[in-house]
Formats: structure tokens, C-alpha cells, sequence
């Protein structure tokens, strides 16, 4: 199993890169959604470290917007309450994949978090910063204060990119993308199966 993680920029487009391998993706965006949804411990914890703003269950992302933007260092009581979660989380998705050719890493603390071993190979997303204001502009929860924090959050974009193997512009259209990581998926497994 070759393990591939998608890194880069709050709205470079790592999702939607990541899909296009067309391989098993594992999205911690999606899977903290879920734990928001549907984890009632989640809630119980959250609740316990900020019960000020988390009073409700499923959690809404606009109690946890209010909590940073009162105080940013609610950002890492939360941290410490759902990362752990989706950890055990990516864990079980490992094993169900174990069998797969390749897999998709589409965490954005994947570098910060130190989710990644030295055989991964990294993908560094850039793109033009008008695309990424566009794309999160787009997004539900969009909140400037909340984006720079998270911002803050992710490494800096020079030591991501210095790790990674392999750089891709998002600055082309869906289908010109598609072909992009089609002839990557294929170089990267041509390269792991030949040594």
C-alpha cells in the first residue's frame, strides 16, 4: 500500500485533488463533521473544556467558530479533544485499505500532527491565492478571523512544500487537473513497483 498525502494551503483544493486519484481518500474534514454529528463523547468532552459555547448535541461548527474567535487558545482545547478521535479514526480506515494499491491522505494537519512516515509520498497543492479566497469564500462556515487562525495553525507553507515530492499547480481547469493526476498516480506507482 502506498500511502499519499495531500498537502498545502487552507483552499488550495486538497480535496478535490485528492478525489481525483480515484483511490481511497481518507478526508479528516469530513471525518470531524461526522464526530460532530454523530459522537456523543466528542460532545461530552467539548462540552466539559468549553461549556460557555458547546451546550447542544450534534455540536454546531458556529459554537466552536464563537469559542475561538473569544479566545484563540480554545482552538487547542478543541484540538485536543477531536484529534485524538480521528486518529483512531484513520486508524481503522488503514487497516480496511491495507489491501489497496494506493491511498489518500487529505488531512490538513497531516505535517503539524505528525500523521506522515518517511515512505509517504507528499503532495504539495499550490494555488493562485484569488482561486483560494474564491474557494473559501464558497465555504458555509466562512470566517476571515477564523481562517487566519487556522492559517497560524497549519506549518509554515515554505517547510510543507520543502517536504514534499511532488508539486501540483491547481491553477487549471477540472479536466486539464484530472489528467495532471491520472499521469501522477501512474508515475508513482511505475516508481514504487520498480524498486
Amino acid at each position: 500500500m502506498i500511502r499519499v498525502g495531500v498537502i498545502g494551503g487552507i483552499g488550495s483544493g486538497k480535496s478535490f485533488i485528492s478525489k481525483l486519484f480515484k483511490s481511497p481518500v481518507f478526508n479528516a474534514d469530513r471525518e470531524v463533521n461526522i464526530l460532530y454529528k454523530n459522537n456523543y463523547e466528542c460532545y461530552k468532552k467539548l462540552n466539559k473544556k468549553l461549556p460557555k459555547f458547546v451546550r447542544s448535541f450534534p455540536i454546531s461548527k458556529s459554537q466552536l467558530i464563537k469559542a475561538i474567535i473569544q479566545d484563540k487558545r480554545n482552538l487547542k482545547k478543541i484540538s485536543s479533544v477531536v484529534h485524538p478521535l480521528v486518529r483512531k479514526k484513520m486508524k481503522i480506515f488503514l487497516n480496511k485499505n491495507k489491501k489497496s494499491k494506493i491511498i489518500v491522505l487529505d488531512i490538513p494537519l497531516l505535517i503539524e500532527n505528525n500523521l506522515y512516515n518517511k515512505k509517504d509520498i507528499l503532495i504539495f497543492v499550490k494555488s493562485d491565492q484569488n482561486k483560494v479566497i474564491k474557494r473559501l469564500k464558497k465555504r458555509k462556515n466562512y470566517n476571515k478571523k477564523i481562517l487566519i487562525n487556522l492559517r497560524k495553525k497549519q506549518a509554515n507553507l515554505l517547510k510543507k512544500r520543502k517536504l514534499a515530492n511532488y508539486i501540483i499547480d491547481n491553477n487549471f481547469s477540472p479536466n486539464i487537473m484530472r489528467k495532471k493526476i491520472n499521469f501522477l498516480k501512474n508515475k508513482i506507482l511505475n516508481e514504487r513497483n520498480s524498486t
